[in-house]
């Protein structure tokens, strides 16, 4: 492991039980009682990752426009990966910089990946403001000294940078774009995990800010916030009806949580479309991370195991995911790209310094120029 990653583990393991005394207040619920409903005001604009029929509603608009158009579709998927979403921000901006770039009518985020996504909804006009969000040196302090929250939350970090970072970024100029796009059929989706229910939550990002009112900015922010609020690193968010008597505030972490990056609802991994209606596209899935497994000597003390161990499940739990959607794509007669850093490189989720965020960046911008960034999966036998 890197030293400066060994470091800021082994800073985390000291500061967490003094974290532990930190909590956030919450409704008084009975567990026995009836499970709170879902706010009124959130109906139209998130679904769970297991209700097929409301993904299916929700890509309606896309299927009919593309329907009429006769032409196929492309779907791009960001995983989360902290740090390291400025390679998959890099390959974005390589991409634009070839031509080559699809404009994509479906576009999902999780985590890091929530991050980046508007901006690689948007389209290459935006590309310059995600460079920025990632290789600027806004997001340095994200989990330095100076962000230490160990006495005063459930978190070891403070959410003021990471929330200051999403605020400056995503504005209301850019929610009027999102909306834009929104209304032409295209579909913005984030991933955020409901740690009350243990479900993934999907936000329907461009439902949001076709609100365009004041309260459509905050929960735009907090649905990213919160979809990037790694638990016990930053603290959760939590959403709700705000002045609603009787509404219930969920609390919603990273959407890395329940899964590492999101192309359809877990619910139709195994289903096959009956009319063919989604042939003909295209799916692509940036791993802001490495897939592959690597040899390394693991050492014998209690962060070493861990970090390991850690490191570990997120790769199997990566590349499960990716066979899933491989199968699927395959049943329904579409195409699958994959791109993530290479199994060689250097890759540190929790380097956050603007130097490291640069070079990855720089990593992805090259690979993708150069035509290298974008291959088929990996079969078993590779």
């Amino acid at each position: 492991m890197p030293r400066r990653a060994a470091k800021t583990i082994a800073l985390l393991a000291a500061l967490l039980l003094l974290g532990a005394c930190g909590t956030l207040p919450r409704e008084v619920f009975d567990p026995s009682g009836p499970r709170p409903a879902t706010p009124q005001a959130l109906l139209d604009v998130r679904f769970t990752a297991r209700d097929a029929a409301a993904a299916i509603s929700n890509a309606q608009p896309v299927m009919s426009r593309l329907q009429a158009e006769r032409g196929g579709f492309n779907v791009l998927a960001l995983s989360g990966g902290g740090a390291n979403g400025a390679y998959g921000a890099g390959v974005l901006a390589g991409w634009s910089k070839t031509g080559k770039r699809p404009k994509f009518d479906i576009v999902t985020g999780v985590s890091t990946g929530a991050l980046a996504a508007p901006f690689a909804f948007l389209g290459p006009d935006w590309d310059d403001r995600m460079k920025a969000a990632y290789t600027s040196g806004d997001a340095d302090d994200l989990i330095g000294l100076r962000a230490l929250n160990a006495f005063g939350g459930p978190s070891l970090f403070s959410a003021v940078p990471i929330r200051r970072l999403v605020e400056h970024y995503v504005d209301a100029g850019l929610l009027r774009a999102v909306a834009a796009e929104h209304a032409k059929g295209r579909r913005l989706l984030v991933a955020t995990t409901n740690l009350d229910t243990q479900e993934t939550t999907i936000w329907d990002m461009g439902a949001i800010a076709t609100r365009a009112d004041p309260g459509a900015v905050k929960l735009f922010q907090d649905v990213l916030v919160a979809s990037s609020s790694i638990p016990g690193v930053f603290p959760p968010v939590m959403i709700g009806l705000d002045g609603a008597a009787g509404s219930f505030s969920e609390m919603h972490a990273d959407g890395g949580v329940m899964t590492p990056f999101f192309t359809v609802p877990e619910s139709m991994l195994l289903w096959t479309d009956p009319d063919g209606a989604i042939h003909k596209g295209a799916i692509f899935v940036l791993i802001n991370g490495q897939v592959g497994a690597t040899f390394g000597v693991t050492r014998g003390n209690l962060l070493g195991i861990l970090s390991r161990s850690y490191d570990a499940m997120s790769k199997a739990s990566t590349r499960t995911l990716l066979a899933a959607t491989a199968a699927f794509a395959e049943r329904n007669g579409l195409t699958l790209q994959v791109s993530e850093i290479p199994d060689a490189a250097e890759a540190q989720g929790l380097n956050f310094k603007a130097a490291n965020m640069r070079r990855l960046f720089e990593m992805g911008y090259d690979r993708a120029v150069a035509g290298e960034a974008w291959h088929a999966p990996l079969t078993a036998s590779e």
